[in-house]
């Protein structure tokens, strides 16, 4: 595809993706596991694997910006990607236990806010009216993606998980705050066209 090729900002957007069902793929295979040793090196790879798929999450922006390779198709697909990938890490934490009990209301609070923000931006996107990504918002995604990275070895390394669901709780906060703002954005850009 001519909109990839010779584009490395569009190809780390794609290599997000891409790296996703191998992080699935290794949740399942240590869930598979009888001994614990081979089921904290499994969860250190997934963490591994992660870790790449999460930076290139900083670097096709920079790179984009770097070498001017902004392109309308990267505009597209670099927010859905971040979605699609945060939102599935978060699935699998909760699906095999990592994020539990009272701590999935912190999840339920990331996903009513996503979809909100992506159905206002979905509204107001006839309008020409575009909600900019603030520094909260960058800050949020920041802490969402280091959270993640401590769920996931959790059983496997001490206080991981205690401080996955500290660094969670405040990407959660984030995520309201920075939500409630492009909700108050948006309904003044509603009311004004009224």
């Amino acid at each position: 595809m001519d909109i990839i090729k010779n584009n490395i900002a569009n190809i780390l957007t794609v290599t997000r993706l891409l790296l996703l069902p191998f992080i699935i793929a290794l949740f399942y295979w240590e869930a598979s596991i009888t001994g614990n040793i081979g089921k904290g090196a499994v969860a250190w790879l997934s963490l591994l694997i992660y870790a790449a798929a999460a930076t290139t999450d900083f670097f096709d922006g920079y790179i984009a910006r770097k070498l001017n390779q902004i392109s309308d198709f990267g505009t597209f697909l670099d927010p859905i990607s971040d979605k699609i990938f945060v939102a599935t890490i978060l699935i699998l934490l909760v699906a095999f236990g990592r994020i539990e009990g009272a701590a999935i209301i912190l999840v339920i609070l990331i996903f009513a806010r996503e979809f909100l923000v992506s159905g206002l931006r979905e509204f107001l996107g006839p309008k020409n009216i575009k909600v900019p990504v603030s520094k909260t918002a960058k800050w949020k995604t920041s802490f969402q993606m280091l959270s993640l990275g401590f769920l996931i070895i959790g059983p496997y390394s001490p206080y991981a998980t205690e401080l996955g669901i500290i660094l969670l709780t405040i990407a959660t906060i984030l995520t309201l705050i920075t939500g409630i703002i492009y909700m108050i954005i948006g309904f003044k850009h509603m009311k004004d066209q009224a």
